[in-house]
């Protein structure tokens, strides 16, 4: 089993170019965009710490940061979701060339995401 580590942390941005240069100026984060999915990845401190800016939209609107966990079986964590009161928003999908990923809210109403690497030694 996979040790539950947080793996990708996203951070809504209206401008996602600008937000990569605001933490870029803030931080130091290490910025690549991704200008074909309107998208910028940032690696903070030593590198272990990974995340990007999604365009703000319905699905990530601004002020919900979302947190990827890392899951060993996405389908399985989705269902014991709903047994234990939560409900899934995003049933699991595949990121082309990536891995694959869930989205959930817990009984709360926070919303958080499961990750599974296609390259796990990446994590």
């Amino acid at each position: 089993m996979s040790k539950r580590n947080i793996v990708h942390v996203e951070i809504p941005a209206a401008n996602v170019d600008g937000a990569g240069k605001f933490y870029e100026a803030l931080f130091g984060w290490k910025i690549s965009p991704m200008p074909e999915m309107n998208y910028t990845m940032w690696e903070a401190g030593d590198g272990d710490e990974y995340g990007g800016f999604p365009q703000v939209s319905a699905e990530n609107p601004a002020g919900q940061v979302l947190v990827y966990i890392a899951s060993d079986d996405i389908e399985a964590d989705l269902k014991n979701v709903e047994k234990l009161g939560g409900k899934v928003l995003h049933q699991k999908a595949e990121i082309p060339g990536t891995g694959w990923f869930g989205v959930f809210q817990d009984p709360t109403g926070n919303v958080l995401a499961l990750y599974t690497s296609m390259n796990p030694a990446n994590i």
